[in-house]
């Protein structure tokens, strides 16, 4: 089997010893050839030059932005349109995860260990015996661009949040879950939280507007802090339609008991009047009456005024 792993070294939770000790793990298993990512977007070119080259498998050490970056690689083609999704296993290579980064939640969903070596070791296993899953993935399309998500969309606050963290970054911060927390705290005082400008339609869908923020889910948990998981759409599932949890109010009043909510294992929805919620849906789309930050899997991609969200079932075989 011939297999490719993509690693971050800026990775946040790995150190050189840790790569070197992983590497010669997978390479004992599977011829390997090793890439290091040098910038944003790397990760995808190498991936798409991995299925240009027949690889079996693309392995990918780092956080939650380096493998959706890879994800969108293995299913983009060179002229930018998705190839045909009915076959997952067709030309394609299959997924390996090896969470790095500081949330890991792609991973996590998954059901692997947050720690690289221990995951290392179920991946080894799931070569052995060529145990695969199948996954769905989300996709936004906004202005002629298009792009895959593993587990998470968002406009609005939580994009401001996600905007803000990246700044942290450019200036050397590491992005923990305290930070990300503490940031949302600062940032909520500064939020707008008396114009909501976005709009929820779509096929069958009531149009829901007086929406501040939503969050768009393609699994659950949608985020962890620390080891706890925040489920806002805990119906959410790599083989169902995407979920949204839409906010229609910012006061403390309204937030207090969705947090609560969120942060415990329940499997019931969320409840209140100033929710919009969405379960298992094809495709809907956000509009907004004025730009709004918008994040994908934890990248933030800029201010946006229409974005639309469609579900892409059996798109990738994830060994795991």
């Amino acid at each position: 089997m011939r297999a490719m792993l993509l690693v971050n070294p800026k990775a946040t939770t790995t150190n050189a010893r840790t790569r070197d000790v992983l590497i010669r793990a997978l390479g004992a298993a599977v011829e390997l050839a090793v890439e290091e990512t040098r910038y944003r977007g790397h990760a995808a070119s190498l991936a798409a030059t991995a299925r240009a080259k027949g690889y079996d498998v693309v392995a990918v050490l780092g956080g939650d932005g380096t493998i959706n970056e890879t994800v969108n690689g293995l299913l983009n083609p060179v002229n930018g349109e998705a190839p045909p999704l009915d076959d997952p296993s067709t030309g394609r290579p299959g997924l390996i995860v090896i969470p790095g980064g500081s949330a890991n939640v792609f991973a996590r969903a998954l059901g692997l260990p947050n720690d690289p070596v221990e995951s290392t070791g179920q991946v080894l296993e799931a070569l052995r015996e060529d145990r695969r899953r199948t996954v769905g993935l989300g996709q936004a399309l906004w202005e002629g661009q298009s792009r895959y998500f593993t587990f998470c969309s968002g406009m609005g606050y939580d994009a401001e949040v996600v905007r803000a963290v990246e700044g942290l970054r450019g200036t050397g911060r590491k992005a923990t879950p305290t930070r990300y927390v503490n940031t949302a705290l600062r940032h909520y005082l500064a939020t707008d939280k008396r114009h909501p400008a976005m709009t929820v339609t779509g096929r069958g869908i009531p149009a829901a507007g007086g929406v501040f923020m939503a969050i768009i889910s393609n699994t659950s948990p949608w985020t962890y802090v620390g080891s706890r998981p925040v489920r806002p759409t805990p119906w959410a599932s790599f083989e169902t339609g995407l979920d949204l949890l839409g906010l229609r109010r910012m006061s403390p009043i309204t937030l207090a008991p969705v947090i609560r909510h969120i942060l415990t294992e329940s499997e019931a929805l969320p409840s209140g009047r100033n929710l919009v919620q969405l379960h298992d849906e094809a495709e809907f789309t956000l509009t907004a009456d004025r730009p709004v930050a918008f994040q994908l899997d934890g990248d933030y991609l800029g201010e946006r005024e229409r974005v639309t969200f469609r579900s892409t079932p059996n798109a990738l075989q994830v060994l795991v």
